[in-house]
């Protein structure tokens, strides 16, 4: 790590060690945004993109010869069998079903949903019974669900849940642009989201060498002088990932000094208490780690607008 006075007038550390423990002493244990929890916009344009085939098969709500019912709409509106594989909370559209497993046999099952605009009668046949075996028709029949188009928006909710685990990475780089974009603004500095080494040599005429032609910087900031790289996580928990991150970190930090570039690192989240002696391998090892408080504390606008 490479101390400087910033770090005693910013956060009253007078050295290497005082500075690790007040980074592990004041991780976040969250950083979820209002947009955490659901993400709206595609869970609405999803659905559109379906309601006018969803509105068809509340035809079948209540009906009583269900099976029947559901052949014929099938038959008349064949575009709706795709639907069966959504209102069953599933992306594919395509299933191979284990059907049998009388007297030790095991007997599959293809059955594909792809969007047609005919139907055999041996298609409209599976489709039903798929439908009856997964027990999606019942709840029509029983009337569990009152407007399909109300239903297939709880399930996009349900299966957009799926995303938060990302949207905690895309958090981490959220917060950290506010921090990135204010000292530019604030310096009349440029920076690059996603750098690769292309958008840096057009932009700024540097040309960046990276370990690997798939590397993407969460930002990238010129000075003037000097390039700074800055890579963003956030860690709720534990796991072998972050041993993985902190080693990755190091031979980054040895790669891109060697052309005299700065390295960043900007990383939080409660889950470095439980793994925090490869973290402080790399503090010692690498000039800058710090996390969203000590960006608050105006480290990085220091270090960048300094030239540190």
């Amino acid at each position: 790590m490479k101390y400087s006075s910033i770090f005693k007038k910013k956060i009253g550390c007078n050295n290497e060690k005082e500075v690790f423990a007040y980074l592990i002493n004041n991780l976040n244990d969250s950083i979820r945004y209002w947009d955490y929890f659901v993400n709206w916009e595609k869970v609405i344009g999803n659905t559109k993109d379906l309601e006018v085939d969803l509105n068809i098969l509340n035809y079948l709500i209540g009906k009583e010869n269900i099976e029947k019912e559901f052949g014929y709409l099938l038959k008349k509106h064949p575009q709706v069998a795709r639907l069966i594989p959504v209102l069953l909370a599933c992306r594919d559209y395509r299933f191979k079903i284990l059907t049998d497993l009388s007297e030790g046999n095991l007997k599959y099952e293809d059955f594909s949903f792809e969007k047609k605009e005919n139907l055999s009668d041996a298609e409209i046949s599976r489709a039903v019974r798929f439908a009856q075996k997964s027990g999606l028709l019942k709840i029509f029949k029983d009337k569990t669900v009152k407007n399909v188009v109300d239903y297939t928006i709880g399930i996009e909710v349900g299966l957009d849940s799926n995303g938060r685990k990302n949207r905690g990475g895309t958090a981490m780089e959220k917060v950290t642009e506010n921090f990135v974009k204010e000292i530019c603004n604030t310096h009349g500095f440029n920076y690059i989201k996603e750098a690769t080494s292309e958008k840096v040599l057009e932009q700024w005429s540097i040309r960046l060498r990276v370990d690997k032609s798939s590397r993407r910087f969460d930002f990238a900031v010129y000075n003037g002088k000097r390039l700074y790289l800055i890579e963003t996580n956030y860690y709720g928990g534990g796991g072998s990932k972050l041993k993985s991150t902190a080693g990755e970190y190091k031979a980054l930090y040895d790669f891109l000094t060697k052309d005299g570039h700065k390295f960043i690192w900007v990383t939080d989240g409660i889950g470095w208490k439980k793994t925090s002696r490869p973290l402080e391998e790399t503090f010692n090892h690498i000039e800058y780690l710090l996390n969203l408080k000590m960006l608050a504390a105006d480290l990085l606008d220091n270090i960048v607008s300094n030239n540190l």
